[in-house]
């Protein structure tokens, strides 16, 4: 990856509220490129439900910002984003949704509302791990573009996993993958390191298994948006893209009917 087509110096606050949160932040800081500033703001687990005064919880001072992350694992967060965005001068939010608990998707709409107003881009992808720079899931089969600069930087590295894998022909084993652009939490690095020397027939269950191992922290309750859990639409998207890189080397079998 070439840090010169990012955007240089990208701010980046991170809104945290528990364990969660603190992983992807690690994450991004030991393999995000040297030149983002990365800060987080930490808010207590318990929040009220309904939160009167956004004043009385979001400090007068925040760092100078151009991207708010939210890895609030409670709605009552999103209450207080757009207090925080104007206070930082953020351009851009995105409070991705790896649990619906966290951010329903009637309060994410309203958010996007909110910020919008304020002339704010903000996007919920769902799950985190489906942003790429140009789009995001929202449900099975839909894709929502977006354009906006300073998330397209950050998605340059984190969101989707994009993972290329080199095989050697002969053997049929994994040479080596090169994580273009890991997960948020660093799960598609743990796989691609744990691929590597696998025969192809293996990988594609290998990395359904490594995925979640690491372990994935995406809601396992089923989500009426997939009909699925996000944990296994997270896990299948990493799959697939494993799949469809090692099928060329697959051996195929015929069975030949008795005549």
């Amino acid at each position: 990856m070439i840090e010169s087509e990012l955007e240089p110096g990208l701010r980046i606050l991170a809104v945290v509220t528990g364990e969660y949160g603190k992983r992807q932040v690690a994450n991004i800081l030991q393999r995000g490129p040297s030149t983002w500033l990365l800060n987080d703001w930490r808010l207590p687990s318990v929040l009220p439900q309904m939160i009167d005064d956004p004043d009385e919880l979001v400090p007068e001072t925040l760092p100078t910002s151009d991207l708010l992350l939210s890895f609030a694992e409670t709605p009552a967060v999103a209450q207080l984003i757009p207090r925080a965005a104007a206070i930082t001068g953020a351009k851009s939010v995105i409070a991705g949704v790896d649990n619906e608990a966290w951010l329903p998707r009637g309060l994410a709409r309203q958010l996007v509302g909110w910020l919008g107003e304020m002339g704010i881009a903000c996007i919920t992808p769902k799950p985190w791990c489906s942003l790429t720079q140009t789009h995001y899931g929202v449900r099975r089969g839909h894709q929502e573009p977006y354009d906006d600069r300073y998330i397209a930087a950050f998605a340059r590295w984190f969101g989707k996993p994009d993972l290329r894998v080199s095989v050697d022909p002969t053997s049929r084993t994994i040479t080596a993958v090169d994580v273009q652009r890991d997960a948020v939490c660093g799960s598609a690095r743990f796989v691609a390191e744990q691929l590597k020397g696998m025969p192809v027939e293996e990988a594609e269950r290998a990395a359904g298994l490594l995925h979640h191992h690491y372990p994935c922290l995406a809601s396992m309750n089923v989500d009426t948006d997939f009909n699925d859990t996000l944990m296994h639409v997270s896990g299948n998207s990493l799959k697939e893209g494993i799949a469809e890189q090692t099928r060329s080397f697959k051996l195929v079998h015929f069975i030949m009917p008795d005549r």
